[in-house]
């Protein structure tokens, strides 16, 4: 009887209630996690449109300086001829103007070297909008100073003020990495990736119609310098109005001394590969995770080492072997951004959480043959069964290695941690492509892409000393 007077309607409707409690809570949550997610994919692609606008302009750029006689292009231009001359960089313009692009790149590079984690750190002390906010307010300055420039030295400044306030893309891999739900930040990450190689193949093709579209008079990147202007301040108001803070107060470090207690940890090198700014204050990870978080910083760091080797060589290779225009080496780009795109979007944020190192394992290997088949192609369907190859690979590296970093860390620390992520990851950009172009030079591109794909097999060793994390943090 007492248990027929239990099964009233009002007492079965109250349990319901409560079971639903949760189911509704989780529902909230995930709402919020794509209201979230959704965010930043659209703030960085807008971001990177404007970004990429002048990838297809640079040697044009580079070309006006060099006519008009510009002292400062001149000075560094004797730097270049001195690296040519060294590694027997045969005298053409086309391999002047990859060089000079890739000394220019390698400033912007070391920039966000030294950037990324002090914007991390500010980040976990202030919030994740704030220093999105501010780091938007200087892209929109660097443009500014584009728009305006005449000079290469003004035109150079505004490189350095862009490769300052590029801090904005690790803080978009720290507010991922916020969300709770492993699912979520998989998923966020992979749309990071997605927007990286929309953004990159969209970019560039508007900024070259826009540089054909110049009327007579005009300086030729005066339209895509003003539109990328425009993109960043629609990136500002867009993320002023629809990006909430993933960082509540009390998760937040105590004090701005907190979040700096050394610069040597956020600055050096070899205090970068150790993660030493997370060991500090009371929430320093476990052992283990320390470990773990110098495993994969270091298989990071040696994954883009190589792989923007290649894709700084990839431009010599074509021109020098299949003599490549700059549309056909555009529509090259095109082919394996959109590839990048279509994985990443289908199939990279579909990994299951716990499975990204499995699958990194698996595109490493892809990699070897990859690059293999390019540095050895005799025509072009090698050259781009070796193409396709290598854009499955890298749509799901950094994506599934960012999201398995997301984990390690408090709260409090995830935006230091992201940042010293992204900050290895810029040296890497900034010495990978230098170092490859010698050996390439001297050696010849067969040795140069055989010696890139052996060494991938660093990486991938490094990835079997990775060790259960504790759930401790």
């Amino acid at each position: 009887m007492d248990a027929d007077r239990s099964a009233t309607p009002d007492n079965m409707a109250m349990r319901m209630g409560k079971s639903s409690c949760p189911t509704k809570g989780k529902s909230e949550a995930e709402d919020g996690s794509r209201r979230v997610i959704t965010t930043v994919f659209l703030a960085l692609l807008i971001d990177l449109l404007g970004f990429t606008l002048i990838l297809p302009l640079l040697p044009s750029i580079l070309e006006y300086y060099s006519k008009n006689d510009d002292g400062f292009y001149l000075s560094l231009q004797h730097g270049v001829d001195w690296f040519a001359a060294v590694f027997g960089v045969p005298l053409e313009r086309k391999y002047n103007t990859v060089l000079f692009g890739g000394l220019i790149g390698s400033i912007f590079s070391i920039l966000q070297f030294f950037s990324s984690p002090l914007t991390g750190a500010a980040s976990d002390c202030l919030g994740r909008r704030p220093i999105m906010l501010l780091t938007v307010v200087g892209l929109i300055a660097s443009y500014a100073l584009w728009a305006i420039s005449r000079s290469f030295g003004i035109f150079l400044l505004s490189r350095v003020l862009g490769g300052i306030s590029k801090g904005n893309v690790s803080l978009s891999t720290a507010i991922i990495a916020d969300l709770h739900s492993p699912k979520a930040r998989s998923k966020g990450m992979a749309m990071i990736g997605v927007a990286f190689s929309l953004g990159f193949t969209v970019g560039p093709m508007i900024g070259a119609y826009l540089a054909m579209e110049t009327g007579k008079g005009e300086v030729f990147y005066l339209q895509s310098a003003l539109l990328a202007l425009m993109f960043a301040v629609a990136d500002f108001i867009f993320i002023f109005f629809l990006l909430p803070e993933t960082l509540p107060k009390e998760k937040r470090v105590s004090s701005m001394k907190c979040g700096f207690q050394a610069g040597s940890d956020l600055l050096s090198p070899l205090a970068l590969f150790q993660f030493s700014a997370v060991t500090r204050g009371k929430d320093s990870p476990s052992r283990e995770n320390l470990q773990n978080l110098k495993v994969l910083g270091l298989v990071y760091f040696l994954y883009l080492f190589l792989f923007s080797g290649l894709e700084y060589t990839l431009s010599f290779l074509t021109h020098q072997r299949f003599q490549f225009s700059s549309m056909q080496q555009g529509k090259m780009f095109f082919f394996i951004g959109m590839t990048m795109a279509v994985i990443q979007g289908g199939y990279t944020r579909r990994i299951r959480p716990g499975c990204e190192i499995k699958a990194v394992k698996r595109a490493i290997m892809l990699l070897i043959p990859a690059f293999l088949l390019i540095g050895w192609a005799g025509n072009v369907t090698v050259l781009s069964a070796g193409l396709l190859l290598y854009s499955f690979a890298a749509a799901i590296v950094v994506p599934c290695l960012s999201t398995v970093v997301s984990g390690y860390g408090s709260a409090s620390q995830k935006g230091t941690v992201m940042g010293i992520l992204r900050s290895l990851g810029a040296l890497a950009r900034a010495l990978g492509p230098i170092l490859s172009a010698a050996v390439y030079w001297l050696a010849g591109a067969e040795v140069c892409f055989t010696v890139c794909a052996v060494l991938f097999l660093l990486p991938l060793v490094l990835l079997g000393y990775i060790k259960q994390q504790t759930k401790e943090e």
